[in-house]
């Protein structure tokens, strides 16, 4: 690869965090936003929980159209649509003056909440098997990062600038530009360009989406393991996003600096431990292919250990919570880019959104009603009791079913490496 096209594609990468980064503050800071929002429509835990879950039903219903139409047509373009819709979605949820209204117009904005498919394995044809970990763990930097911009937003800027809308007119605005900048700025590559297989080769074979490779997704055992690892991963990321604010402040006493001044450095760890994970799980996949499941069982175990220390620490012992918090945030985020890279070690190119997008789909599907279930159980209980008891069971699934897929990664991934040798032997 020569040096301008070397130095593009970390331009690309650029973009797509800053994209990343954008879209994750608009769609994260509702969190911190809980209290005051709440309070302008009057909602209880049930129905703040239905607003959330409204969103996420969305986006699982459309992750296979849009899996299917990145695989078909252009991804950079569907990209930067999904850019303009985040900004028209957002500015319609701050126009609305009614409980329905909202309801309805941040449901809306789970449509673009379900195109990242096509940005991750865009970057699949950018870069090889050996880096796709830590640049899946520099990307997703942006989500804790948005989190924390999206908490300065609501608990600092928005009550000097006119509350709560004002903050979403702003990220609303800037979907437009980053939409303009996708649209102009990024360039498409073809379809398994980054392939080891591939690599020197002066023409690519343009490989086009067919039926027949997608049912393959569905056959292979090591999916079927990264689909039910979804499924119950993704509960404790909606438990912590939409409750565990409420939850410090309510339950725990912190005002708002108390809730900044704690979670900032715990969300600045989590951060890093994305692309510590990618890194790690780079680093394994070198000497076996199981490498990245074996550190994304790591990552899940410990984490659902240091929550469960953290939340039963007593309410006066700030500094210990604050300890296990950290220490929760370090090993959270370690299975993330790691199964983003396995789904990839295992398919095909030309249909890689779409296996993303089935596994979204799968995730979404029970995820998309854990902030109704926090809610009511919230409101049986109490926020602690909801947000202990999801997260320490759905982590310890995960981590029964990554122990499932060390045994079917070897085949599966060999099975990859075959197929794309025979590719580039017949071109």
């Amino acid at each position: 690869m020569s040096k301008e096209n070397s130095r593009y594609r970390w331009f690309v990468v650029a973009v797509f965090f800053f994209f990343m980064l954008l879209h994750q503050t608009d769609k994260l800071m509702i969190g911190s936003l809980q209290v005051q929002i709440s309070d302008d429509f009057d909602l209880n835990n049930k129905q703040w929980g239905l607003i959330n879950s409204g969103a996420l039903i969305v986006a699982t219903i459309l992750y296979p159209i849009w899996g299917y139409l990145y695989d078909r047509f252009s991804r950079t373009k569907l990209l930067a649509l999904a850019s303009l819709i985040w900004g028209g979605t957002t500015w319609l949820n701050a126009i609305v003056r009614t409980f329905g209204g909202f309801l309805a117009t941040r449901a809306s904005t789970g449509i673009d909440d379900s195109s990242y498919p096509g940005l991750y394995t865009l970057i699949a044809d950018y870069f090889g098997p050996n880096l796709r970990g830590k640049i899946y763990g520099i990307l997703q930097l942006a989500q804790p990062l948005g989190y924390l911009t999206g908490m300065i937003l609501a608990l600092m800027v928005a009550p000097m600038i006119g509350g709560w809308r004002s903050i979403f007119y702003i990220t609303g605005s800037l979907g437009l530009v980053i939409a303009v900048l996708i649209y102009f700025g990024v360039k498409e590559m073809p379809r398994g360009q980054a392939e080891p297989e591939f690599e020197n080769m002066p023409e690519m074979q343009t490989f086009k989406f067919s039926w027949a490779e997608a049912r393959e997704i569905f056959k292979k055992k090591t999916m079927w393991f990264v689909f039910l690892q979804g499924f119950a991963g993704v509960f404790p990321w909606n438990v912590i996003t939409f409750f565990f604010f409420a939850y410090l402040e309510k339950e725990r006493g912190y005002d708002a600096n108390g809730i900044l001044f704690t979670m900032a450095p715990v969300i600045l760890i989590l951060a890093s431990g994305y692309f510590i994970g990618g890194a790690l799980g780079d680093f394994a996949y070198k000497f076996t292919n199981k490498g990245r499941i074996i550190v994304s069982c790591v990552g899940v175990l410990m984490g659902a250990l240091f929550m469960y220390l953290a939340i039963t620490t007593p309410i006066d012992a700030k500094n210990q919570f604050f300890i296990f918090m950290c220490l929760t945030a370090v090993f959270m985020p370690l299975s993330s880019a790691n199964v983003i890279a396995t789904v990839y070690d295992v398919t095909v190119p030309e249909v890689r959104s779409t296996a993303q997008a089935a596994e979204y789909f799968i995730e979404n599907a029970g995820a998309a009603f854990a902030p109704i279930i926090t809610g009511l159980i919230a409101d049986m209980y109490d926020l602690k009791t909801a947000i202990l008891l999801i997260c320490t069971v759905a982590w310890g699934l995960c981590f029964f079913f990554y122990l499932g897929a060390i045994f079917t990664i070897d085949k599966d991934s060999h099975d990859l490496r075959a197929q794309m040798a025979d590719r580039a032997k017949s071109m």
